[in-house]
């Protein structure tokens, strides 16, 4: 028998097979070129020596299979080499589902990309129930497509509609909506699964067929289905900006759904999307969140209480996130009438994610109101989330100080006012950080974690730890005006409202920042987050400008505050803002917006905000939206003097 590095072959007296993928040397299971060979040295053997059946699992705690190994892909250097990757993968996988022998992937973990389209080059698929278990093909993140047999087969085992959406979205399943959209033919608690995969891939049960409709719509009614799919990704993805998800769909309708088919020429070809800067981009986009995933890695505080104080929307929603999460949260304000919406906000929010009532229940278990502020004493942090007041502030951390556990992280989620003023109050200033959260908590994935001048590093490795452990991304941060985001964002704000000042319709300056790949237009970003805050945030960090814009103080003067009263530079009708048409654009419009975004990005890593060009750039594009096909807006500076 062929020994292998990373695959492990163990049969069974009854002639079942077992073959375990467990990468050598990684914590993590990855199909890199060695990995491929070997499962195609494996199938030789299965070959010389048929079993009854086989069963594909992982031998890693962490997952099943996260995918290609990325670094191979990167270092790809031609069109020739990119097909070569994508041919190995194909070959391979109709290699496996032709086999003769029943076949079945055991998956318990994470199922990404290359590991998803290996499960379902099988006859069948288990899905463990349990948590981390998450199943997607994800490669449109990254500019590219499922190339290895994806395209072809998931519309095939759950439908055209669902198996698009996860290949245009990068959208994951969970165990159980795997097996009820039929990506799974069961799902089963970990105690039980070795059992249950013996039993199904020996059972002789036929593939699962799809309804009658839906085996049309992979067929005669591609075309139609193709077509609205192409009206939805217009909506949020322009073709020049992100190429995959029109690729995806070309390959799908017209191709068979392999990408090796498509004639050169084309725009949704193989040639065209491994030549495309987005592709770079993004993949370069994959590992500044790596970055960002690693920091907290290296400390073993592992916070399992969390008390926040202050319950409006930003106070209310972390305590929300962090319970949904697995923590126990104590939230304080001056009454439970005061607690009360943000438990109400928090019970519809985890109704909506969890989708279990039992679920449910145990997640508002964990969220504690808690007005007299007796969770300090147990916490592990300390979250305040009041007004933007000093005094109030000072105040306040004074008297956590005094009765808060001595190793408790103290933490402000602060936006505006200096970290080192509200810590003159303590009496040991060095435990005060910075947390700072985006509105709104639950979609913005990045926080920013702020050390003061005087803040003990060890607190500050404690704060990235906890932002790991509640699943957000941390970024390290100087205390300084606004941080990285919001000195950032400022600037580019206020140069929209001064165009808006000089005649130019909000539509317009909107459109010409989607143009250039912003997710949402200035103006309207604006009006999301409220223009009385926009001042607010105006007057902290606009510095040099001699006065506010004019229509936005007009607006706020008149109550006209956005979307959440209605009217703001638009109006809003069930939330959706009532836009005009975008008459003529001048010239460079998308420019003039960009330049004063670009130079705060590069003051900040000059002023060394954040520790260097990298990690202005991830700030930005996890904290703002920065187009991520550019790279960051460093990255866009460099390519554009290149």
């Amino acid at each position: 028998m062929t020994e292998f590095n990373h695959w492990r072959i163990e049969r069974e007296a009854g002639g079942l097979a077992w073959l375990t993928f467990d990468k050598a040397g990684e914590s993590t299971n990855t199909l890199s070129a060695q990995a491929m060979l070997e499962l195609s040295q494996a199938l030789d053997e299965f070959d010389r020596e048929p079993p009854k059946g086989l069963v594909i699992r992982s031998g890693k705690s962490a997952g099943f299979i996260a995918g290609a190994d990325i670094e191979e892909f990167t270092k790809v250097e031609s069109a020739e080499g990119a097909k070569a990757l994508v041919q190995r993968g194909w070959d391979l996988y109709n290699r496996l589902a032709a086999v003769k022998y029943p076949t079945l992937a055991l998956i318990r973990g994470h199922c990404m990309g290359g590991g998803t389209e290996l499960a379902l080059a099988c006859r069948y698929r288990i899905a463990v129930d349990e948590p981390g278990t998450r199943i997607a093909l994800p490669e449109v993140m990254l500019g590219i497509v499922p190339g290895w047999g994806g395209m072809l087969r998931l519309p095939q085992v759950i439908g055209a509609a669902p198996a698009l959406d996860m290949m245009l979205t990068g959208r994951a399943l969970d165990a159980k909506k795997a097996k009820r959209l039929g990506f799974a033919d069961e799902c089963v608690p970990p105690r039980v699964m070795e059992n249950a995969a013996r039993m199904l891939v020996l059972s002789g049960h036929p593939r699962r067929q799809l309804p009658f409709m839906q085996r049309m719509m992979n067929g005669p009614l591609k075309g139609v289905v193709a077509s609205q799919a192409k009206k939805q990704v217009a909506a949020r993805a322009r073709p020049e900006h992100y190429p995959a998800p029109y690729a995806i769909l070309d390959m799908w309708a017209n191709y068979g759904g392999n990408a090796l088919a498509v004639p050169a020429g084309k725009p949704t070809s193989m040639e065209a999307i491994a030549a495309s800067l987005t592709t770079k981009n993004l993949v370069r986009v994959y590992y500044l969140q790596e970055r960002l995933k690693g920091f907290g890695k290296d400390s073993d505080f592992a916070p399992k209480h969390l008390h926040v104080i202050g319950a409006g929307v930003m106070g209310g929603d972390i305590a929300a996130w962090a319970a949904l999460r697995g923590l126990t949260v104590t939230l304080q304000d001056q009454s439970i009438e005061r607690i009360a919406p943000a438990i109400h906000r928090a019970a519809i929010a985890f109704k909506r994610k969890l989708r279990d009532d039992t679920q449910v229940r145990f997640a508002l278990d964990r969220l504690i109101p808690d007005p007299s502020g007796q969770g300090v004493r147990q916490a592990d942090v300390v979250i305040e989330a009041i007004f933007e007041n000093l005094e109030a502030k000072q105040k306040l951390f004074a008297d956590i100080e005094a009765i808060a556990k001595p190793d408790a992280v103290l933490a402000s989620n602060t936006s505006s006012l200096r970290l080192e003023d509200i810590a003159a109050g303590l009496k040991h200033p060095s435990r005060l950080i910075g947390i700072h959260f985006f509105n709104p908590v639950a979609k913005m994935p990045l926080v920013e974690v702020v050390e003061g001048r005087e803040s003990d590093p060890q607190a500050l490795k404690k704060g990235l730890a906890f932002v790991r452990k509640i699943d957000k991304l941390a970024l390290p941060v100087k205390s300084v005006p606004g941080f990285l985001v919001n000195a950032v964002l400022a600037p580019y704000m206020q140069e929209a409202m001064r165009c808006v000042d000089e005649g130019i319709a909000p539509e317009v300056v909107d459109e010409a920042a989607l143009a250039f790949g912003m997710p949402l237009g200035p103006i309207e970003l604006a009006d999301t987050v409220g223009l009385d805050i926009a001042v607010a945030a105006g007057q902290q960090l606009a510095s040099g400008i001699s006065e506010p814009p004019k229509k936005l103080m007009e607006l706020v003067s008149a109550g006209h505050l956005g979307r959440k009263t209605g009217r703001g530079f638009y109006t809003y009708n069930q939330g959706k803002p009532q836009k005009g048409a975008v008459g003529q654009m001048p010239a460079g419009l998308a420019d003039r917006l960009i330049k004063p975004f670009l130079a705060a990005a590069q003051r900040c890593v000059e002023q060394g905000v954040v520790a260097d060009a990298e990690l202005a750039d991830a700030g930005v594009i996890f904290g703002t939206g920065f187009a991520p096909f550019r790279g960051g807006p460093m990255n866009y500076l460099k390519e554009r003097t290149a």
